[in-house]
């Protein structure tokens, strides 16, 4: 089983970078079997969605990609600028093939300066997963600045709250055998595409 972690802030040693690398630690330690890796993507030259194939992009954008379809499931982190997800991982979204996470389970971490954002995880990153057919844990793990001190993530309760979603992935991903991974419900909708010369 291989476990990946992304965080996608833009800051270079962030909260949200910390709390991931702690539930992958907490992967790590429930079952020492699994294959984990952390991607801070800020540290990538991403290149911004043109609407190509995902097949095209070359370079940390190819990576990227391949490590995503590469992985069993995801812990995905972001912290929550003006109600939403950050542009970084919208861009990750924008780039990926559209059954990169089809079947997979995700767990979502957000963090934010204070609570005030704490159910986007739920009108804004859900439904996305959800349209990539992913098996999302319904739980997630939001952690504000209260939670640190001096760089660390020290909240007993967030700490355990990231085991649990830790713990979440992999005993879901477990249990979703290999054959019903693809039964997530109807297919993406067929969507004929038309250049404007065409509509001429």
């Amino acid at each position: 089983m291989r476990l990946l972690g992304l965080s996608a802030s833009p800051t270079k040693r962030s909260k949200t970078l910390l709390a991931v690398e702690k539930a992958i630690e907490c992967a790590r330690r429930l079952d020492p079997a699994i294959v984990t890796e952390i991607i801070n993507v800020r540290d990538m030259d991403i290149q911004f969605c043109d609407g190509r194939d995902p097949s095209l992009y070359e370079g940390d954008t190819k990576k990227l990609i391949d490590k995503i379809l590469a992985s069993d499931a995801l812990i995905i982190g972001t912290p929550m600028y003006r109600g939403s997800y950050t542009g970084i991982l919208k861009n990750v979204f924008d780039v990926i093939p559209n059954d990169a996470l089809f079947g997979k389970c995700v767990g979502i971490i957000a963090t934010g300066a204070s609570d005030h954002h704490y159910l986007a995880t739920e009108h804004e990153i859900k439904p996305l997963l959800g349209y990539f057919h992913a098996h999302v844990i319904p739980g997630s793990v939001y952690a504000n600045n209260d939670h640190y001190s001096d760089q660390a993530l020290v909240d007993e309760g967030i700490l355990v709250r990231l085991n649990d979603l830790a713990q979440s992935v992999i005993e879901l991903s477990k249990r979703i055998p290999q054959e019903f991974r693809r039964l997530t419900g109807p297919e993406f909708a067929k969507v004929t595409r038309r250049s404007l010369a065409e509509k001429r």
